[in-house]
């Protein structure tokens, strides 16, 4: 995972102590199926986004994320849901730890998904109940949980 300037000059003061960050999530679906990315870094299977930089609006930060990871434009349509606590805590393989506090978007797929091979081993499109198999980030369930069934 690329690291922010932000993020890099927090670091070099607080080291790999833990960093409470504000993130962003897409919950890009076709009627129950979800687009998903498994991650270079940990294997798992997770929702896309990433941390919302210095002075930039959330909802752009996850259209941003979206783009940089997958090179897809979304359009948002809604917020899901605000989500933190424990799930979100994450240490990274090089010790760095981080606590997100992301907003999931609900957001329309405007073109076609292809993983950044720099953070993502590949991308698909699985069905609700289908999730629930796959290696992934579990506060993903929760996410998922909070989108209603059915057509967009």
């Amino acid at each position: 995972m690329p690291r922010s300037e932000y993020v890099a000059s927090i670091r070099s003061r607080i080291g790999t102590d833990l960093l409470l960050l504000p993130g962003v999530t897409a919950v890009i679906r076709d009627e129950d199926r979800f687009l998903l990315a498994r991650h270079q870094h940990s294997g798992l299977w997770s929702l896309i986004g990433g941390a919302v930089e210095p002075g930039e609006e959330p909802g752009e930060a996850v259209i941003r994320e979206v783009f940089e990871e997958t090179a897809a434009n979304v359009r948002v349509r809604r917020i899901v849901g605000v989500y933190g606590g424990h799930p979100m805590m994450v240490t990274y393989p090089n010790g760095d730890q981080v606590g997100y506090v992301t907003t999931a978007y609900d957001c329309e797929l405007l073109s076609p998904a292809t993983p950044d091979l720099d953070e993502l081993l590949e991308v698909g499109w699985f069905e609700r109940d289908e999730i629930k198999t796959l290696p992934r980030r579990t506060w993903i369930d929760r996410v998922i949980d909070d989108v209603p069934r059915g057509s967009v």
